[in-house]
């Protein structure tokens, strides 16, 4: 036994167990088990062509020698990413611990309160901040919340008659050039027309129905918007503003000077640079959009005591539901960031951040007060942290790079320096430095900050912010350790027991592949910076594209996407400009199977696409005879066909490579939904089956945590006919020849997490990720064999066999007055997180294993379910005073002196004996979705707030 073989400790089940496992299963070896789970025509010939795998030891320092060649100047670069101090205390306690980054998002908020309690302090820092109404738990980064701003007030727009048809959007060249970019790819599928120009002469006697700014500008100039909005709010045109959060301590908000939506990113509220993300972008706007925001809110609400309980509200505006009728696609936030973001301001409350605002302003005018006295001006008449000097760039440049320091240089006589919470006096004395030599003259030295201000008077903040008690009452260590503990006590993570959540692939997220994540020469690395200064990076990253292509089977792969509806959006446009090149852009036509995840028709309307629907066999598999009338139906505007492989349900479709090729003989492409990917590596890939482009969530199949909800990657690996078409940044060049604009802010997305799947892959090698695969195959069917006699399993392949995940039909249970969600919570008594719910199908469980479990575990949550199944067939419709009615069971129903009900505390708490052992206990009673919804409240208010009239 190799003893050091990573493999060995991510995969669950040990050699010793096989025998019992496929004997369950009804195989004689995992050889049988494949041949009866794979259609003929699809495996692969050989093992992917990967370096050897590398132990943890060989991995980590590897990884720590390769991050000696990503050069860590001081950055005084801005453009929205900015050093930050990440407390330790949050370092510690939150980013380096899997109570917080192994959690799943909260959709069974009995189990996730910490967690939604953390959000609802993130919501309140937003919306205190920014001076809105209602904010979001969080979006992707700033660019993209920006766009997600733009299409809201696309959407709104149809409220008013006058504005019906306008599609004019108005953006102030003072935006940051990632921003624009972003908002250049998202329009024009969408026929709004952008417009960008000087927000001064703006001439409103045009039709627009949007217009979005930068606070302060992308350079440091503090504008006064207020003239600006009046008179735009005059001609019924409506203002979203993009604002540095910093400055909000400062200056007066957009909220108050009237802005409809208020977008940007929390990153410099503690947040590592790490090339570029992961970040949490906020969202902010008025209540009467509520119905048209992105994303998650989180919201306050009851439970069935009348406690107060926290829970994802509105859920009316997900994507999976509204689908090719959604105004976004997002169907995730960056809750780990954001959760980071909102305890940063926990920990240093409103006093704290206004000092940290002072500190940074103070060193931008005490660095342009000295650099004046050697003649060097800067030109920003009002400004927050960046001052814009004129000099000779070149020059600058080049002495500062020889101090290790990084400026931003909008033109050859122009220098941008952007300060931050880590700028030191002796940094800035070494600033001033660089620009006497560069001037040749004698340097002054500056002892200490200045006091005057750099602020508009009139723009000054004189409101409040942060008032609430959770703000004020946690500024020592002491009490913010103790404060994150107890939330993270109210939340099950993967470090309490397995996650089954089918399509979501909850796997373990191993200690080697996060410690890099943790050190100064990865973390701390402005995206902007030069490329000589990043060849760690750009070295690691190549590499992990290098890994993906041969993975998929592909020749070219961008990382910028940075969630799986990213990715998904990103293929699509990809297929569009491949069309257009072509000559061929009438080609808009999408077919989704019905089957298909929500995010794929709202990405494909998102793209310009008309989405078609196709039907689904009795049996769960495509209708390939439906498909092809649609198909040929379509054939002279088909653009492509989104498909997940293996399907939702969980089986792998023996005509994938008929319906692949029907598409490509109609004129299309095919687009392939990675979601399902863990049951693909090392066995079958996307080229084979005949895809052309597929997203890869590398927070499920490539081990990056989810963290509560986010972060999450979704690059895309394309074929020969879509390379050209790869993703670029108008900052940093990547992509294709003939690349498309923007997907994120970032040149390559999250690139700080993308060494998680970088060393998942470097140290499993090709045999690792073949044998991974093989045992969340070999996991699903023997937890598919346990379940069956109990609960019936929808859809299997032509042989009986699941891929790695299965659907357990509850809708029968109905009968005995239990619907699906009561199994659900009653899981929560047994220790475990649900199955997912409802998905693809109303009324059931998916349940996917992954290979890390090991076979105790595995057995646990089959013991759980099936005792569960003996409980239902007990239970009546005529009687609902049941133990699964009444879950999840709290501690303090069971130590209240009073128990009124016809079961045994111990029924309750323990229904078998393993629980006792490490019994996990859910910390507030059913919560009311409909109460919630009824009386949203998504900040932090009084409990008079949410108390029902």
């Amino acid at each position: 036994m190799k003893t050091d073989a990573f493999a060995l400790r991510h995969i669950g089940p040990r050699e010793s167990d096989l025998q019992h496992m496929f004997k369950a299963i009804g195989v004689k070896d995992m050889d049988q088990l494949l041949y009866e789970t794979f259609p003929d025509g699809i495996r692969l010939k050989q093992d992917l062509q990967l370096d050897p795998a590398m132990t943890e030891y060989e991995y980590l320092t590897h990884i720590a020698q390769l991050g000696t060649k990503n050069k860590v100047f001081k950055s005084y670069i801005g453009l929205g990413y900015h050093p930050a101090i990440v407390p330790p205390a949050i370092q510690r306690n939150i980013f380096e611990n899997p109570g917080w980054y192994t959690a799943y998002t909260p959709y069974q908020a009995e189990i996730a309160q910490g967690r939604l309690e953390a959000l609802l302090n993130f919501q309140t820092m937003v919306i205190e901040l920014t001076g809105m109404e209602i904010a979001n738990a969080s979006l992707l980064d700033e660019g993209t919340a920006a766009a997600e701003a733009m299409t809201l007030l696309f959407d709104v727009r149809t409220r008013d008659q006058k504005k019906n048809n306008v599609n004019k959007f108005f953006v102030s060249e003072e935006i940051l050039p990632q921003t624009l970019s972003i908002l250049q790819t998202r329009s024009t599928p969408l026929n709004i027309e952008l417009v960008v120009g000087n927000h001064e002469t703006f001439d409103f006697s045009e039709d627009f129905f949007g217009a979005m700014l930068q606070y302060p500008g992308k350079y440091g100039q503090v504008f006064d918007y207020a003239g600006f909005i009046n008179t735009a709010k005059s001609k019924e045109i409506k203002v979203a503003v993009a604002a540095d959060i910093l400055s909000l301590a400062k200056l007066t908000s957009p909220g108050e000077l009237g802005a409809d939506v208020v977008v940007g990113t929390t990153q410099r509220f503690g947040i590592p640079m790490g090339y570029g993300g992961p970040h949490a972008g906020y969202f902010a706007t008025k209540e009467e959009y509520k119905r048209s925001m992105p994303g998650r809110i989180i919201g306050v609400s009851i439970d069935v005591n009348g406690n107060r309980a926290l829970r994802m509200a509105l859920g009316t505006r997900e994507q999976h539901i509204k689908r090719e009728k959604a105004t976004s696609n997002i169907c995730t936030a960056q809750v780990l960031l954001a959760v980071m973001a909102g305890m940063y301001a926990v920990y240093h409350g409103p006093k704290g951040l206004q000092y940290i605002a002072d500190k940074v302003h103070a060193s931008a005018v005490t660095t342009a007060k000295a650099l004046s006295v050697i003649g060097v001006n800067q030109v920003n008449a009002a400004f927050f942290d960046t001052i814009l000097v004129k000099a000779d760039a070149a020059k600058v440049r080049a002495i500062a790079e020889k101090n290790e320091v990084n400026f931003f240089y909008p033109n050859s006589e122009s220098v941008s320096i952007s300060f931050n919470e880590t700028t030191s006096i002796s940094d800035i004395n070494t600033i001033v430095a660089i620009f006497a030599e560069a001037a040749g003259k004698s340097a002054v030295h500056v002892s200490e900050l200045a006091s005057e201000t750099h602020l508009p008077e009139k723009l000054i903040r004189t409101s409040s912010f942060l008032q609430h008690e959770v703000f004020n009452n946690h500024h020592s260590e002491s009490q913010l350790m103790r404060y994150i503990k107890k939330l993270e006590r109210k939340d099950l993570s993967l470090n309490h027991s397995m996650i089954s959540l089918g399509s979501c692939t909850m796997k373990l997220n191993a200690a080697a592949e996060m410690l890099p994540l943790s050190m100064p020469n990865w973390n701390s690395m402005h995206p902007f910076a030069p490329a000589d200064q990043a060849q760690g990076y750009l070295t690691m990253l190549k590499k992990l594209e290098e890994q993906l292509n041969v993975v998929t089977g592909f020749k070219g792969t961008s990382l910028q996407p940075n969630s799986g509806a990213q990715g998904e959006y990103a293929g699509l446009m990809a297929i569009r400009a491949y069309h257009i090149a072509r000559g061929e852009g009438h080609r808009n036509v999408c077919l989704i199977p019905s089957s298909a995840h929500g995010t794929n028709p709202a990405s494909a309307a998102m793209a310009g696409m008309k989405i078609i629907v196709t039907k689904t066999t009795p049996e769960g598999n495509i209708d390939v005879e439906d498909l092809r009338a649609r198909a040929i139906e379509h054939k002279d505007d088909l653009s492509c066909l989104m498909v997940t492989y293996p399907s939702t349900h969980g089986v792998y479709e023996s005509s994938i490579i008929e319906i692949t090729k029907l598409i490509h003989e109609n004129g299309g492409l095919v687009y392939m939904d990675g979601a399902n990917m863990n049951a693909q590596v090392g066995l079958t890939n996307p080229a084979t089956i005949g895809a052309d482009v597929c997203h890869l969530n590398l927070h499920k199949t490539f081990a990056i945590p989810h963290g509560g909800g986010g972060p999450g990657v979704g690059p895309i690996c394309v074929n020969e006919k879509l390379v050209d078409f790869l993703p670029t940044n108008p900052v940093v060049a990547t992509g294709g020849k003939d690349a498309i604009s923007a997907i994120s802010a970032a040149p390559y997305g999250s690139a700080l997490v993308c060494l998680i799947s970088y060393g998942y892959i470097c140290m499993l090698g090709a045999e690792g990720l073949r044998s991974s695969t093989e045992h969340a195959i070999l996991n699903a069917n023997y937890m598919k064999a346990r379940f069956e006699g109990h609960y019936p399993i929808l859809y299997s392949g032509e042989m009986g066999r699941a891929a790695h995940e299965m659907i357990l039909d509850c809708r029968e249970f109905k009968q005995n007055g239990i619907e699906v969600g009561d199994i659900a919570k009653r899981l929560m008594d047994y220790g475990f997180h649900a199955p997912t719910v409802s998905f693809p199908v109303a009324g059931t469980l998916m349940v996917e294993p992954t290979e890390s479990e090991d076979l105790a575990e595995l057995d646990r949550f089959c013991d759980a379910l099936i005792s569960i199944r003996k409980e239902i067939e007990v239970a009546s419709a005529d009687d609902t005073n049941n133990p699964l009615k009444n879950a999840p069971h709290t501690l303090a129903m069971l130590t209240a002196e009073r128990w009124d009900f016809p079961y045994s505390r111990e029924k309750a708490a323990y229904p078998l004996e393993y629980i006792a052992d490490n019994k996990f206990w859910p910390s507030v009673r059913r919560v009311d979705d409909a109460y919630g919804d009824r009386n949203l409240v998504c900040s932090c208010a009084p409990i008079e707030a949410y108390i029902e009239n």
